[in-house]
C-alpha cells in the first residue's frame, strides 16, 4: 500500500498531459490573409499583387477592342454603318441631305487616328454591269471629294465600287433606293488590303478606271 501511492500519482498525472494534448486543435488560417493583392491586408504580400484583367476598364478604340471588332478582311462595317449616304436615280451628286452623314465620318477619324475609311459605291439592279460599276466609282469618289472638301487627309480614304453586284434584282422602288449608296467602312491603318468583292464584276469593280457617260448605249443602258 506504501508503493501503490506514488504510482497512483504518476499514472493520473501521465493521463492529464496526454488529455491536455488531444484537445489542442490546430488554428484555421484567416481566409481573408490568403488574398492576393489589396483585399489580403498586405498577408499576400510576399506571392505580389497579381490581379485578373478587368475587361470593364477597357475603353473605346484601344488596341483590346479593336481586335474584336474587324474581320478577316480587316473591315468593320458596323461603326458608321448608320451613315451611309444614299443617292438618287442614276446620279452620283451627294444630295445635301446626306452630307451631315460624311461629316460624322469626319468626326469618327479624328477620334480614332489609327483608323480610315472605305467607301464602297452601290447601284440598284438595272442597268449593265460595266455601266453600274462606273456609277458606283462615281459615287464612291463624289463621297471622298466631299470628305476631302471638310478637311479629311486623302490618304485615310479609299474607293471601290460592286456596282450592282449585290443589288436586289427585280426589287421595288424601296428596295431600290437602298441600294443606290455608298457604305462606309472603317479599317484598320496598316492592316491588310480589304477584299473587294468577288468573280469578275467584283474584280473590275476594284480597278475600275473608266467612266461611260450616263446614258451610254448597250443593251440596259442608263442605271441605277
Amino acid at each position: 500500500m506504501k508503493f501503490s501511492s506514488p504510482r497512483l500519482c504518476l499514472v493520473v498525472a501521465s493521463a492529464a498531459l496526454a488529455l491536455a494534448g488531444c484537445t489542442k486543435k490546430p488554428t484555421r488560417p484567416d481566409p481573408s490573409a490568403t488574398v492576393i493583392g489589396p483585399a489580403g491586408n498586405g498577408s499576400g504580400a510576399g506571392l505580389g499583387s497579381v490581379m485578373p484583367m478587368d475587361l470593364s476598364t477597357t475603353t473605346p478604340g484601344s488596341d483590346l477592342m479593336a481586335r474584336g471588332r474587324f474581320d478577316a478582311n480587316n473591315q468593320d462595317r458596323s461603326a458608321l454603318a448608320a451613315q451611309t449616304v444614299y443617292f438618287n436615280f442614276n446620279e452620283s451628286h451627294v444630295k445635301a441631305s446626306e452630307r451631315p452623314k460624311l461629316q460624322a465620318a469626319k468626326d469618327y477619324l479624328e477620334k480614332n487616328p489609327g483608323e480610315r475609311l472605305l467607301l464602297e459605291g452601290h447601284c440598284d439592279w438595272r442597268g449593265t454591269a460595266e455601266y453600274n460599276l462606273a456609277l458606283g466609282d462615281r459615287r464612291a469618289n463624289e463621297a471622298k471629294k466631299y470628305l476631302q472638301s471638310i478637311g479629311v487627309a486623302p490618304d485615310r480614304i479609299e474607293t471601290v465600287s460592286k456596282g450592282s453586284l449585290e443589288a436586289s434584282k427585280n426589287a421595288d422602288a424601296a428596295t431600290m433606293a437602298k441600294d443606290r449608296r455608298v457604305d462606309i467602312i472603317v479599317t484598320q491603318s496598316g492592316g491588310a488590303s480589304p477584299a473587294f468583292g468577288s468573280g469578275a464584276e467584283g474584280a473590275a469593280g476594284a480597278s475600275s478606271g473608266t467612266t461611260p457617260a450616263d446614258g451610254a448605249t448597250g443593251t440596259r443602258p442608263g442605271a441605277l
